[in-house]
């Protein structure tokens, strides 16, 4: 995949995050290299999908 990246002024005044997947990523700024993993070793019949959990307030 190649795509152009042109940077500008970037202005983040608030992030609000309701929940988490099992693969995720926020980036706010500049990166050279965005290098993402996952291993699963959990046996499949194990595997509950079901629903997000959100995240709490504090």
């Amino acid at each position: 995949m190649n795509f152009q990246v042109y940077n500008r002024d970037l202005c983040v005044g608030n992030i609000r995050i309701l929940g988490v997947a099992s693969s995720s990523l926020l980036l706010v700024g500049d990166a050279q290299t965005i290098q993402l993993a996952s291993v699963f070793d959990t046996p499949p019949e194990s595997l509950i999908i079901g629903p997000f959990v959100p995240l709490t307030p504090k």
